[in-house]
């Protein structure tokens, strides 16, 4: 099965599920009783499921907005979160 049709799901993935295997991958080279190429197949697909969670929190991160409020305390808009 090539590379791109195995990880083809992982964009479907919630953040949640790919967060979790994605920990799994990690578990399982951390202890370093995985076969050479296994771990290379292991490796790149949490590469893969790295980058599905990082573009869920970007995308996360891009609707969250803070609420402005007046000299009274009444909220007055929203605007966009400053993450940095």
């Amino acid at each position: 099965m090539a590379k791109t049709a195995k990880n083809a799901e992982i964009k479907t993935m919630s953040f949640e599920q790919a967060l979790s295997e994605l920990e799994q991958i990690v578990g399982r080279l951390e202890k370093g009783d995985v076969e050479l190429e296994e771990s290379i197949a292991i490796y790149e697909r949490g590469e893969a499921l790295r980058a599905r969670c990082d573009a869920l929190l970007k995308q996360a991160e891009a609707k969250v907005e803070k609420i402005a409020f007046d000299a009274q305390g009444a909220p007055t808009r929203t605007e966009p979160l400053d993450v940095e």
